[in-house]
């Protein structure tokens, strides 16, 4: 992927996004450096079910990189692993080859010296995100990543019925307890808690 591929990558993933961010530069930047370690050259074309993405964070770069892949969460090729982390890891299924790319914390320092000029520290940092090499803006890492058949693309391998709300669960998320199925809000581990319910 070159100079040309980038900035197309990157005025499609600011479409979608919305605007123009240091994040999304990032993020462009990472998927086309993790594509290429993990030997995906046409992620959505012939390479489209050959990848997964687990994204560690919930920020701007993570449209960006759904952008460039074409993964998501209703295709089950992005995994959000929530670990309040700039990084992501790209699976080649094909090949079981997985890289992880981390964006380094001190890349915002050295950041303003490629722009001293610009007194805004964000559009420095946007800037200069477009131009460092990559040794100075990710750290890289071969990395080994188990996938559960549950977790795998495609429709859902079964479902079960929650014991107390009734509410149906996929793919293996069920909690069993004293022998009733329990989705995870009636086991204790739900981010919500019911007011009431409406018929």
């Amino acid at each position: 992927m070159g100079v040309l591929d980038f900035e197309n990558l990157l005025q499609e993933s600011v479409r979608i996004h919305g605007h123009l961010c240091p994040g999304q530069v990032l993020g462009v930047r990472m998927a086309m450096l993790g594509l290429g370690e993990a030997g995906i050259h046409d992620p959505k074309g012939k390479d489209r079910k050959g990848l997964i993405v687990f994204v560690e964070m919930d920020r701007c770069a993570t449209d960006a990189i759904q952008s460039v892949t074409g993964c998501s969460l209703g295709h089950r090729s992005m995994k959000f692993i929530d670990y309040g982390k700039m990084a992501v890891t790209f699976l080649n299924l094909k090949t079981g080859k997985a890289v992880r790319v981390v964006a380094k914390e001190e890349a915002r320092e050295k950041a303003k010296g490629y722009f001293p000029e610009i007194g805004n520290k964000y559009t420095a940092q946007l800037e200069a995100y477009k131009i460092m090499p990559d040794k100075e803006l990710f750290d890289l890492m071969d990395v080994e990543v188990e996938l559960k058949e549950e977790d795998m693309p495609g429709r859902p391998l079964r479902r079960v019925r929650c014991d107390v709300c009734g509410e149906h669960v996929q793919d293996m998320r069920e909690v069993r307890r004293n022998g009733q199925v329990l989705c995870r809000a009636c086991a204790d581990e739900g981010y919500y808690k019911v007011i009431s319910v409406s018929d």
